[in-house]
C-alpha cells in the first residue's frame, strides 16, 4: 500500500462538517501529470496503488459535490479513465487508470492567493519517455478567464537534451568571435505555468501564458544565432517545481539562465521592466544548504566534486564557485537591462537583488527579467501583443550577446559587437570599493554628468561591484 492518512478534517459541533468538491482537473507535463481536487476545506484522504492494472486510489472522507467528477477532464497518456463512486455514508473513492507504472507524490495545501483547499496528486514517469517528441509547441492562447474546469493538456514530451554547438557548426563563419565557435547553452525559463497562474491582468491575462509566449520568442531568437543554443525549463502549461528548474538547467549543461516573469501591483498605474539577481544573503544560505545536503553526495561545482572533501575545502569551493556565478550574473543582468531600457520603460534604473529560488544555483549565472506590470492595462495589452513580445525577447537576447562580445574584448578580442558597435569602442567599468564617480571620471577622461546620463543615475553616489557605462 501506497501513501498516508491525513486528519486534518474540521471538527464542527455534532460531528464533522463535510467538505465539498468543487472541481477536479489535470496538467500533463512531459515527465508527470498533476491532479488537482479543488475543495471547500481540509478532508482526511488516503492515496495508494493497485497494479495489473496500474491504477491510483484516492479516498476522500467526508466529502460532498461528487457530480463535479462528472465534468472532469483529467484524461491524457498516463491517465487513460476515471472512476469514482459514493464510499460509505460521506466518502468518495476516485481511482485513475493508468497507461503506465509511475510515482506518486501527494499533499493538502492550504488556501493561498486565488486558490483555496487542494489535494494535489503528481504521477511522475517512472522512467523517461523512450522516444521523446521534439517537435516545438506553439505559443499559448492568451486566456482571458479560467475556465469551469481545466482542459487536459496536450502537450508533447520534452525534447531530447541538446548537443552543445561545435567549432565545426560554427567554421563557415571565420569572422565570428570565439564565444560563438565555441558555444553556449543558454536556459530559458518561463515561471510559472499549469495550477500555478501566476498574476493576473485586469483583462484576465495570466502571466503564465504571456511568459511562456516571451519565453518561446527567445529560444526562436537565440537558437537563430550561429554558436548559440536554447532549451526551454518548460514549453507548455505544467508546472514546474523551482529547484527542479535549476536541476534542469544544470543538466543541459547550460552557461546562463534567464527565468522570464511579468510583475504586478496593487497600483495599476505601475510599469516597466526591471532585471534581478541573487542577494548576498540568498547566495548565503543556498551555500549552507548545499553544505548541508551533499555531505556525503557526488556533486559537482565549476567542474569539482565535492565529494571526498573535507567541509572547510567544501566551503571554499561552493563560495569560490557561488561569488563567480554572482559576478557574471551581474553582469549580464546590466547587459540586458542597457538593452531594455532602449525598448521601454524601465521600473528601476539599477540590478536589483532578491532570493529568488531560480537565481540559487551556485554554478551557473543566473538572471530574473521582470519583463513588464501585466496588473498595469496598458503593459498587459502590450504583453498580450507578439510583435512586442518579440522585441522583449530580442532585447534579451541582444543583452546576451552584448555580454560575451564584451568578455571577449576584456580578454583581447577584437571584432564587431552583436549590436554593430564596434567592441573596441565599448567601456565599461566596475566599481570598486571607495571609489566615486568623481574618481571614475577623471580615470576615463568624461564628465561626471555623462557617467550619470549614461547610466541614468540620479546622484553621484555608486556602490561598489556595480557595473557603469562609460560613454
Amino acid at each position: 500500500m501506497f501513501g498516508r492518512i491525513f486528519l486534518l478534517s474540521l471538527l464542527a459541533v455534532g460531528g464533522v462538517r463535510a467538505a465539498e468538491l468543487n472541481s477536479l482537473r489535470a496538467w500533463q507535463a512531459p515527465d508527470q501529470t498533476r491532479v488537482v481536487f479543488e475543495l471547500s476545506g481540509p478532508v482526511e484522504f488516503e492515496v495508494f496503488k493497485v497494479s495489473n492494472p496500474e491504477r491510483v486510489v484516492v479516498d476522500l472522507s467526508h466529502v460532498n459535490g461528487h457530480d463535479a467528477l462528472k465534468l472532469a477532464r483529467v484524461l491524457d497518456d498516463r491517465v487513460t479513465d476515471l472512476r469514482y463512486a459514493r464510499r460509505g455514508a460521506d466518502g468518495l473513492r476516485v481511482v485513475l487508470q493508468l497507461s503506465r507504472a509511475v510515482r506518486v507524490k501527494d499533499a493538502l495545501l492550504p488556501p493561498a492567493a486565488a486558490y483555496g483547499h487542494r489535494l494535489v496528486l503528481d504521477l511522475l514517469d517512472v522512467e523517461a519517455p523512450a522516444t521523446p517528441s521534439t517537435a516545438r509547441p506553439a505559443p499559448p492562447a492568451l486566456v482571458t478567464a479560467a475556465p469551469a474546469v481545466a482542459p487536459a493538456s496536450t502537450m508533447t514530451p520534452a525534447p531530447a537534451k541538446p548537443s552543445r554547438p561545435t567549432a565545426a557548426a560554427a567554421s563557415s563563419a571565420s569572422k565570428l568571435p570565439a564565444w560563438r565557435r565555441d558555444g553556449v547553452v543558454i536556459a530559458v525559463d518561463a515561471g510559472h505555468g499549469g495550477d500555478d497562474v501566476g498574476a493576473t491582468g485586469p483583462r484576465g491575462t495570466y502571466e503564465k501564458d504571456v511568459v511562456l509566449a516571451v519565453a518561446q520568442e527567445l529560444a526562436s531568437l537565440i537558437n537563430q544565432q550561429p554558436g548559440m543554443k536554447a532549451v526551454l525549463i518548460r514549453d507548455g502549461d505544467y508546472y514546474i517545481g523551482l529547484r527542479e528548474r535549476m536541476e534542469r538547467a544544470r543538466a543541459k549543461q547550460a552557461d546562463l539562465f534567464v527565468s522570464v516573469h511579468a510583475d504586478a501591483f496593487h497600483n495599476p498605474r505601475v510599469r516597466g521592466s526591471s532585471v534581478f539577481v541573487l542577494s548576498n544573503r540568498g547566495a548565503t544560505s543556498e551555500a549552507a544548504r548545499w553544505l548541508a545536503e551533499r555531505e556525503n553526495a557526488a556533486d559537482f561545482v565549476g567542474g569539482l566534486t565535492l565529494d571526498g572533501k573535507d567541509h572547510q575545502l567544501r566551503s571554499v569551493l561552493l563560495d569560490l564557485s557561488q561569488s563567480a556565478s554572482l559576478e557574471t550574473s551581474m553582469e549580464v543582468a546590466d547587459s540586458v537591462l542597457n538593452a531594455l531600457r532602449k525598448i521601454g520603460p524601465l521600473h528601476f534604473n539599477r540590478i536589483q537583488q532578491a532570493g529568488f529560488m531560480v537565481l540559487k544555483s551556485p554554478d551557473i549565472p543566473s538572471l530574473l527579467v521582470e519583463t513588464a506590470f501585466i496588473s498595469n492595462p496598458e503593459e498587459e495589452q502590450r504583453l498580450r501583443n507578439q510583435q512586442f513580445r518579440r522585441k522583449l525577447a530580442g532585447a534579451i537576447r541582444d543583452g546576451i550577446m552584448a555580454y560575451f562580445d564584451d568578455r571577449e574584448r576584456q580578454a583581447g578580442g577584437s571584432y564587431a559587437a552583436a549590436d554593430g558597435v564596434p567592441a573596441a569602442a565599448r567601456k565599461q567599468h566596475r566599481v570598486s570599493p571607495g571609489e566615486t564617480l568623481t574618481t571614475i571620471a577623471t580615470r576615463y577622461a568624461v564628465s561626471t554628468e555623462k557617467i550619470r546620463l549614461a547610466n541614468e543615475l540620479d546622484t553621484d553616489t555608486v556602490k561598489a561591484g556595480e557595473l557603469l557605462r562609460i560613454p
